[in-house]
């Protein structure tokens, strides 16, 4: 990635993928709150901050004054856009995430029944299954990778799983999406060639299952039908992009950091050990301290808010993670709290792009987290330092060296 010069000033030149950022966010929002709530940038193609829920809450309900339509990342930006032939036959959205109401309903509608409660519940016995498998692969040497020996496997193995596509292949779908997400910032070349691998990827995959249809999901979802015409090869090439794109990254860092938390609190750990019943509310609290994900939106006509007029083109970040440390609406925010009673989170979002997935990501992380108490009560993390976040709008751990009894 891009070397970046220092920040001097978080309230006027903010950086995502600062080092002491993507280590801890949480100095720079209390800070900002107190003196800048709405930060701002000319960094990575510039772009907006807010710090509270409140502002949050308000700017997700501007529609269509912040949009959702062009896709939008926090990265270099390119300076020419060149005719691509991929994106020309299969599209650059991820519907619904891609559109605004009321024109995202339908496609929205498309893909919930794949993630209410009954739909989830089906596949838990196949994510258990995993869980198990992975760590039986390094139990015995009392070491592992958490971040890449176990926690990325979860998502990237389910989304497979439920889409229909090769799991053998797996390696490859976390590759594509590290490289569309994580590791391309700067350079929108490279970010742009991963883009188009796994639109071609689907792209023919899709192409194939309308030939030849098979009891999957993107059968399914060809079969189907938007205001009375057939759903678009190009918006099922889409929605399955955002499934793969969206569901391993994100899982992925609420999983690591999860267990990056436990194993560098060890009175935390041992409580979670010997009760397990407390394993609901611990995974919201790990949810709401170490929320992944920032969403980003366009403004396309001028908004005054905040004391901050933003004007059309302006990028707005939907900073949910440090929504969840607002004292204006969390007790001790910073503090993790196990038996936190009140925690209305957003780490999911909030309002009409709420993330769809929800219920498959807890499922995942609650069997992921059970799976390891259950079989490594006792682990660490052996040189904190070598710890590696992630950074931009998806941040958790990349690398975390555990160590455990050898069993």
């Amino acid at each position: 990635m891009t070397e970046t010069p220092p920040v001097d000033d978080w309230a006027t030149d903010f950086d995502l993928f600062d080092d002491s950022y993507r280590k801890d966010p949480g100095p720079v929002w209390k800070e900002l709150r107190e003196t800048c709530p709405i930060a701002h940038t000319e960094r990575w193609g510039g772009s907006w901050l807010p710090t509270k829920y409140e502002d949050i809450q308000a700017f997700v309900r501007m529609v269509p004054e912040l949009s959702s339509r062009n896709p939008l990342v926090v990265s270099q930006p390119k300076e020419e856009q060149e005719f691509d032939p991929v994106l020309a036959e299969y599209g650059n959205s991820a519907p619904p995430i891609t559109s605004d109401p009321p024109d995202h309903i339908p496609m929205r509608r498309m893909i919930l029944p794949l993630f209410t409660h009954k739909a989830v519940a089906k596949h838990s016995a196949f994510v258990e299954t995993m869980c198990h498998e992975l760590i039986d692969g390094f139990i015995e040497k009392g070491s592992c990778d958490a971040a890449l020996d176990y926690a990325v496997y979860i998502p990237a193995k389910t989304i497979a799983h439920i889409i229909g596509v090769d799991a053998h292949r797996v390696d490859e779908f976390i590759g594509w999406v590290r490289g569309v997400i994580e590791l391309n910032a700067g350079d929108a070349d490279e970010r742009n060639k991963y883009n188009r691998i796994l639109r071609q990827f689907f792209g023919e995959l899709v192409t194939e299952r309308k030939a030849n249809p098979k009891d999957d999901m993107i059968s399914s979802l060809l079969a189907q039908e938007i205001n009375g015409a057939p759903v678009s090869k190009k918006a099922v090439v889409g929605m399955c992009n955002l499934m793969l794109v969206a569901g391993i990254d994100t899982t992925w860092s609420s999983i690591g950091s999860a267990l990056l938390h436990f194993a560098t609190h060890p009175d935390h750990r041992r409580r979670l050990a010997n009760e397990p019943e407390l394993m609901p509310s611990a995974m919201e609290e790990m949810l709401r301290v170490y929320s992944p994900v920032t969403m980003a939106r366009e403004v396309t006509e001028e908004v005054q808010t905040g004391g901050v007029t933003f004007k059309p083109g302006d990028k707005v970040l939907m900073n949910f993670p440090a929504a969840n440390r607002d004292p204006a609406v969390f007790d001790n925010p910073d503090e993790v709290d196990l038996d936190r009673e009140k925690n209305r989170h957003i780490a999911f979002g909030i309002g009409s792009h709420r993330c769809a997935g929800s219920n498959l990501a807890r499922l995942e992380m609650e069997t992921a987290l059970r799976v390891w108490f259950e079989r490594i009560p006792e682990f660490e993390c052996s040189n904190p330092d070598a710890v590696i976040w992630s950074g931009g709008q998806v941040r958790g751990p990349r690398h975390l060296p555990f160590t455990f009894p050898a069993q």
